[in-house]
């Protein structure tokens, strides 16, 4: 009798539970909706003025959707115009976007949402401060964020340190260049830091984060090979010497460079002979969710 009392309570708990994840789902699916709406009616609007305007709705109601119960397990992954990639150690997510404006520059905008386990909310607003950092190189925070759409996660652990995060990004730049970015993440309580000195190789003393400019109608690869444990990517150069250091006519040679993770740190890999053809799709023309693929180890 009493192991009937047990599987009854147990019964009612378990639908309890599954009725309220049910209710934040639908709740989820709501927003969702809603915010694809106003995420077109943004990059269809014809001025700047009001796709700003647009997108500060959007904000609000993101975050509002982000307040909902269960969010962080909330793929979101019909709102096309946002990539939402989360950390394969279920840690932290970042949701990241751009709005094109009609100078052929792009404003981003994005949040790092923290798995609090159903708890209250524990976000951070990423500030694109791109036209206020002078020097591209500095180490910045996440209200001087060097606004990128990040599409991959790789953590980082050596021996006792603390761990840290790269992150692989696309960053649409003019009318004329494209850029990808490398970049190491790390948080320390409630201090977000993008940028670290941890790449090794030849002039990389220094870098805090890795940067390629190209010519815009080029398609480069960056993203991991897990079975060479390798963050790999197309060699950028100019297709003339004498176009060295202006980065509208760079573009990949057909060559392949990467970093492999040793001791915590990233040893910069010359001249790789990839197994496979790489599918060089440009985060422009394809949704990069599509290649997250993110892994928890090299």
């Amino acid at each position: 009798m009493k192991g009937s009392k047990f599987y009854i309570f147990f019964f009612i708990i378990f639908y309890g539970f599954s009725v309220k994840a049910q209710q934040a789902s639908t709740k989820l699916n709501v927003f969702q909706d809603s915010l694809i709406k106003i995420s077109k009616a943004t990059h269809a609007a014809e001025s700047d003025e009001l796709k700003m305007s647009l997108n500060g709705r959007f904000v609000k109601e993101l975050v509002e959707a982000l307040k909902t119960p269960n969010s962080f397990a909330y793929p979101f992954d019909s709102l096309k115009n946002v990539s939402v990639v989360k950390s394969p150690d279920q840690v932290f997510r970042i949701l990241s976007w751009y709005v094109p404006l009609a100078n052929g520059t792009y404003r981003y905008f994005g949040a790092v949402q923290m798995n609090t386990n159903n708890g209250p909310l524990k976000l951070y607003p990423l500030i694109d401060q791109t036209e206020n950092i002078a020097d591209a190189n500095i180490i910045t925070d996440n209200q001087n964020w060097y606004g990128t759409r990040y599409y991959e996660i790789i953590p980082v652990k050596s021996g006792n340190r603390l761990p840290y995060y790269v992150l692989l990004g696309w960053k649409g730049n003019t009318q004329i260049t494209t850029k990808k970015v490398i970049e190491p993440f790390a948080f320390d309580q409630d201090k977000l830091t993008f940028g670290a000195p941890v790449f090794d190789g030849k002039e990389l003393k220094g870098k805090n984060r890795i940067i390629f400019e190209y010519v815009k109608s080029n398609a480069m690869l960056l993203k991991t090979d897990q079975k060479a444990g390798l963050i790999v990517f197309d060699h950028i150069g100019p297709f003339d010497p004498e176009m060295v250091g202006r980065p509208e006519f760079y573009g990949s040679d057909g060559t392949f460079d990467g970093f492999k993770i040793i001791g915590g740190r990233l040893k910069f890999q010359e001249g790789l002979e990839l197994n496979n053809d790489p599918n060089a799709m440009d985060e422009l023309y394809a949704d990069p969710k599509k290649n997250l693929k993110p892994i928890r180890k090299f």
